[in-house]
C-alpha cells in the first residue's frame, strides 16, 4: 500500500515490482497477489488496461491514518482521557503539528471554532461550580494554576 500511496497515481503490478526489486528480490506473482488482496479489501480500485490492471488507492495515507485514530479513539470508554494520554505521548513537534491542524480546521469553519470555545467555557464553568472551593482562591483576573495548559503538560507549562 505504501508504494501505491508514494506513486500517487494508478500503477501496474510491473511498476510496483520494479520499484520493490530495487530493495529486494520479489516475484511478480507476489506483488500481483498483494494488489489483488488490497483490491478485494477495498483499499485500491483497479481498471483494466490491456491485459493488465492499473491500481489506485481509494483514499490517501493521511485519510487512512485519520480513520485509524478515530477508530481507536471511538473504542475508548473515556475518550477525553484517551486524548490526554495520547497528547502526553506526543513530541513537541507533534503537538505543534496538532495545534496547526486545529487552527486549519477552525479557519475552515469559523462558526464551529466559536461554538467549540463557547462549549469549552461552559464545561469549565460547570466543572468549577461542582468543584469544592479553594481555601485561597486565585486573585481576580488571574487564571487558576494549570489553566490554559495544553493537554500533556504539567502545571506551569512544563512538558512531561
Amino acid at each position: 500500500m505504501t508504494r501505491v500511496w508514494e506513486w500517487n497515481r494508478p500503477v501496474t503490478v510491473r511498476e510496483v515490482l520494479e520499484d520493490l526489486q530495487k530493495e529486494r528480490s520479489i516475484a511478480y506473482t507476489t506483488v500481483m497477489t498483494v494488489l489483488d488482496n488490497l483490491h478485494q479489501k477495498g483499499w485500491v480500485r483497479r481498471e483494466a488496461e490491456g491485459r493488465a490492471y492499473r491500481y489506485e488507492a481509494v483514499s490517501t495515507r493521511a485519510a487512512y491514518s485519520a480513520a485509524l485514530m478515530n477508530e481507536a479513539w471511538s473504542a475508548s470508554d473515556n475518550p477525553a482521557a484517551a486524548l490526554v494520554a495520547f497528547f502526553g505521548m506526543m513530541s513537541p513537534e507533534q503537538r505543534q503539528a496538532l495545534r496547526d491542524a486545529v487552527r486549519m480546521v477552525q479557519a475552515d469553519d469559523p462558526d464551529d471554532a466559536g461554538e467549540e470555545q463557547t462549549a469549552a467555557r461552559e464545561r469549565h464553568r460547570e466543572g468549577a461550580a461542582e468543584a469544592p472551593r479553594e481555601e485561597h482562591p486565585h486573585a481576580p483576573g488571574e487564571a487558576p494554576a494549570g489553566a490554559g495548559d495544553e493537554p500533556g503538560a504539567e502545571a506551569g507549562g512544563k512538558e512531561r
